[in-house]
This record gives C-alpha cells, structure tokens and sequence, in this order.
C-alpha cells in the first residue's frame, strides 16, 4: 500500500491535535497512542503524520459513503427507525484480528486491501443524507478518532440544516480531542472489546485510555452506547462480562450495553462463531450488574426480547425490533414510557436525557 499512502499524504491537511516535544518531534492527540512523531514519520495510524514540525491529518476523501438504519450502528436510543448516512476514511490506531472493517481499516498494512477512495466535499455527503432522508451522518469503517478533523468539518456542514452528528469509534480516545469534537459531535458509539489489558495489547493498544474515555465522554454529555463484541475464548468468560458490565453501570446505569455475535473474519476465519446462549448469558450478566438497558444483536429472532427496549420502572416493552428493523416505537415525548411516563434516557425528537439531567443539543431538530 505504499502508493496508497503517497497518494492519501496529498489529501491532508494542517491539524492542530498536537504539541511540541521538542525540535525534532511533536505529539499526536488523537488517540490514546499519543504518538510522538519525528520529522517525515505517521503515527502508529499510518495517516498523521509530522511534515516539517507541523501534524498534518487526512481531509477531502472518502473510502465509503452508505445509508443505514441507525440501529446498525448500532444506536438504539437515537431516534428509532430513522436512517443514518454512514462515512469512512482510511486507517485505524489498533489492528484487531478480527475486524470486520479491515479493508477500511487496516488499508495501509496489509496489502490484500484493494479498497479505493474517492474526492469529495463535505456539501455533497450533506447533500447526499438529506436525499436519502438521514437523520445523522456518522463517521464509520475505520477509526473515526485519527481522521477527527475531517470529520468536523462534514459535521459543521450536518449541523448547519439541523442533521445529528455521530462517531461509531474504538474508544482509544484523549481529553484533547474529546474537547476538540465535542461542539460538533452529538453521539458517540464505543467498541469495549475487552476488560484485560493484555488481550488489549494484542489488538495493539491499552485498557486504560478506553475507560477513561467512556467515562469522559459520559461526563461530557455525549450520547453514549457501547457495544462489546463476543468472542469466544477471548473476552467470554463470565468474570470478564462481569467486570465489563460493572464498569458500565459505575459509570451510569443508563448505557446501553450491546453484546453482539462474532462471525470469522479477517485473520480469524478459522474460528468459531458466537453462539445465541453466550449472547444470552452476557445480556443476563449485564442486567445483573445494574445496566438497566442490555441488548443482544447480530442473530435476529435467536435472543428473545434482549433486541427490545422495556422501562426499567415498570418493565413496559416501549420499541420491538427484528434485527435492524423497528416493528413497534411507543416511546412518548422526550422518551417517556407510554404506560408509566418514565423517561428513558435517549435521542427521541431533537434532545437528550441523561439520566435526570436533560440537555438540548445546538443543533435544530428534524422529523424521526
């Protein structure tokens, strides 16, 4: 991929996520590799890169432009049953095995990527989510953090005509660029892949950068879901569910917990899938915990009500769903629950709730 990346290095642009170490090298900020890069290097992600003292950062491009069910995302207390236009780029900051996104994401490693990209503007991807009815537009396919900047720019325009603003991210987040994206970016989708440091470590990054990620990300009044992808015999035992779970619910009993199905891919095609039980038996863990909303995805029909969304006061089942599709949303006005008028914290019509705290988001609203 090295043409690849010579020809990606002329779509860049000057970023300000960084600061000076010294004469010879500045330091990336944004990921939790804080990468100190020399003069003519990238960072750990491929794509940023110290050109002449100066980070320079990925900007005009896209690999993928698609429009999705949001619940693919999966957001599943963001307007249900709307669309989302879903974007990518180029690169990731970690190379997971098992990526489901490696042609995206892992373009500048491995050369059995053929994936292209395309010039574009961020009016015409606005453009395009409004001509397919999006509610959102939603950096995807690689790791939206080292593209930020990229990213904020589309989101300006999306705020622009009242669409919400969306990351579907690995969590390897810094407070600087949670900082930078936060008056542009209204929700945030984390992947908590595991609770031991050292599986971490083998997906090329660290433990304790995500949680502190989500827990600054929840404090900063994002939108926040998290979705742990099941695999097995590498994240499945019950005291690493367990401990997951607990994290999320010290943090805010109202996060949505996704626990979905592996299926082989990538560099593990020779494993095996995820089977319904072990979704069951983490959605069941994580209730356990506290978390007062769990949902199991990936193997429609096979989970029972774990694709559901009940109210925790009065266990009313407020949105039914098959897979990615919305069969019955009885959520009432800023998410009340139609039978005991309990608000579920969510994105309904234009505004947040957040456990007791409401907020309104800058942005206009737009019809569900």
């Amino acid at each position: 991929m090295q043409m690849a990346a010579h020809e990606l290095a002329e779509h860049t642009l000057a970023s300000e996520l960084y600061e000076i170490i010294d004469g010879r090298r500045l330091r990336c900020l944004a990921c939790g590799h804080c990468c100190p890069i020399r003069d003519g290097f990238p960072g750990v992600c491929k794509v940023r890169f110290n050109s002449g003292g100066k980070l320079y950062a990925p900007n005009g491009y896209l690999s993928s432009l698609q429009c999705d069910p949001i619940e693919k995302k999966p957001f599943y207390h963001v307007r249900p049953g709307s669309q989302a236009l879903s974007f990518g780029m180029l690169g990731c900051d970690l190379h997971c095995a098992y990526c489901q996104n490696w042609i995206t994401s892992q373009a500048l490693r491995d050369a059995r990527s053929t994936t292209n990209f395309t010039q574009i503007h961020p009016e015409q991807i606005i453009s395009a989510a409004l001509s397919e009815g999006a509610d959102a537009v939603v950096s995807t396919y690689n790791e939206p953090l080292i593209t930020a900047e990229w990213a904020v720019e589309i989101f300006r325009a999306a705020r622009r005509v009242g669409l919400l603003t969306g990351f579907v991210s690995n969590g390897n987040a810094t407070p600087q660029v949670l900082r930078y994206l936060r008056p542009w970016l209204d929700l945030y989708k984390v992947d908590l892949k595991s609770f031991n440091d050292r599986r971490y470590r083998e997906l090329g990054g660290r433990l304790a950068p995500i949680l502190d990620s989500i827990q600054l990300i929840h404090q900063m009044g994002f939108w926040l879901e998290v979705v742990t992808l099941i695999v097995p015999g590498f994240n499945d035992s019950a005291a690493e569910l367990n401990s997951i779970a607990t994290f999320l619910a010290g943090v805010s009993t109202g996060i949505p917990w996704h626990v979905i199905a592996f299926h082989p891919d990538y560099r593990m095609t020779w494993h095996e899938h995820t089977s319904a039980a072990t979704l069951l038996r983490a959605a069941a863990i994580g209730r356990s915990a506290g978390l007062k909303f769990v949902y199991a995805g990936n193997l429609p029909g096979g989970v029972g009500t774990w694709e559901d969304t009940r109210c925790p006061e009065c266990g009313a089942t407020v949105i039914r769903r098959f897979g990615f599709r919305v069969i019955e949303n009885r959520v009432g006005e800023g998410g009340a629950c139609p039978t005991c008028a309990n608000r579920i914290p969510g994105v309904w019509s234009g505004s947040t709730v957040d456990g007791n705290r409401q907020m309104r988001f800058q942005s206009g609203s737009r019809s569900g």
